[in-house]
C-alpha cells in the first residue's frame, strides 16, 4: 500500500493536477518516510474517497506534492453508521478502542463519565484527550484505508448524553432512524437475535432512504451501574447480551463492532 496522508477537512486543494504544499503534519510524514520527488502517495481528508499523488518537492519546512487523480473507494467503509458510546477505560484502552474500532468501521465514538468510571477528565484536560484520541482515529485510517476519519466527540457525563440523545430523538431524522442498543446482563436479547430484527425498514411500513443507524452503549470498567442501565432503558434503549462471559471495558465496544463489520458483504474496489 501506498504511503496514506491525512491532510485535514475542507482545505479545497485536492484538484487534479494541482500543484500543492501539504499541511504540517503531513509534511512531517513524509519527511520522515523520506521520501524523494517522484515517489508516490496516497490523499485523503476524511470526507471520503482519496486521491493519488506524486511527490515533487522536499524541503525542511515545506513538501509539495502533484495531485493526480481521484477515487471514490466507497468500498472500504460500512454502508452503515455505528457510534459506540462508552464510559472510557483507563491507562491507554481507550486509544486501542479508538484505533481498533475506526480500523473496524466506526462512524463516531463518544466518550461518556459514570457512576463507576475510574477515568474522569474535564475542562482543558478533556479537550487535550479528546483531540489525542481524534489523532489516534486518523492515524488508523491511514494505517487502514478508511477514506472517512469517525469523529471522537466531547466527553460528557452519562446522564446528560441520554437526556441529549433523547432530545435530539424527535428534532432530527436520523437520531429518530437509529437503532440503539445497551450492553447489558440483565435479562437481555442476545446480539445476533436484535440485529436480525433490527434491519432496514419494511416496505410496508414506508421504505427509508436514510443510512442504517446503529448506538451501542457500554460501561466502564465495573459496567453501568444499575440505575444507569434503567435510565437507558426509560429512554428507549433495548438491553442486548454479547453473552454469558463478562468482558472487559476496552473487549466489549471492540466485539460489537466486530459483528457489525461483519453485517456488510466484502467488495473489490
Amino acid at each position: 500500500m501506498l504511503p496514506r496522508l491525512y491532510v485535514g477537512p475542507g482545505l479545497g486543494f485536492l484538484l487534479e493536477r494541482a500543484d500543492v504544499a501539504l499541511p504540517e503534519g503531513a509534511a512531517r510524514h513524509v519527511q520522515v518516510l523520506r521520501l524523494q520527488p517522484g515517489d508516490p502517495v496516497c490523499l485523503f481528508d476524511g470526507s471520503g474517497g482519496e486521491w493519488a499523488a506524486e511527490v515533487t518537492a522536499m524541503g525542511r519546512r515545506e513538501v509539495r506534492v502533484m495531485v493526480g487523480v481521484f477515487s471514490p473507494a466507497d468500498h472500504r467503509e460500512l454502508n452503515l453508521d455505528v457510534t459506540l458510546a462508552l464510559g472510557m477505560p483507563t491507562n491507554e484502552r481507550m486509544d486501542t478502542v479508538v484505533e481498533k474500532t475506526t480500523e473496524l468501521g466506526v462512524f463516531a465514538i463518544q466518550p461518556l463519565i459514570c457512576e463507576r468510571s475510574v477515568l474522569r477528565l474535564d475542562g482543558e484536560r478533556a479537550i487535550k484527550k479528546v483531540a489525542h484520541w481524534q489523532g489516534v482515529a486518523i492515524a488508523a485510517c491511514e494505517q487502514s484505508g478508511r477514506t472517512r476519519v469517525p469523529e471522537v466527540r466531547p466527553v460528557m457525563s452519562l446522564k446528560a448524553w441520554l437526556l441529549q440523545q433523547a432530545a435530539l430523538k424527535d428534532s432530527t431524522a436520523v437520531v429518530a432512524n437509529a437503532r440503539r442498543g445497551v450492553l447489558s446482563l440483565r435479562g437481555a436479547e442476545w446480539v445476533g437475535d436484535w440485529l436480525q430484527g433490527q434491519g432496514p425498514q419494511d416496505a410496508a411500513q414506508g421504505a427509508s432512504t436514510l443510512k442504517e443507524a446503529w448506538t451501542f452503549l457500554s460501561g466502564p470498567e465495573g459496567g453501568l451501574s444499575e440505575t444507569e442501565e434503567d435510565l437507558a432503558r426509560q429512554h428507549g434503549w433495548t438491553p442486548v447480551s454479547l453473552g454469558a462471559r463478562v468482558l472487559r471495558a476496552d473487549t466489549a465496544p471492540l466485539t460489537v463492532m466486530s459483528i457489525m463489520a461483519t453485517r456488510q458483504r466484502p467488495t473489490q474496489g
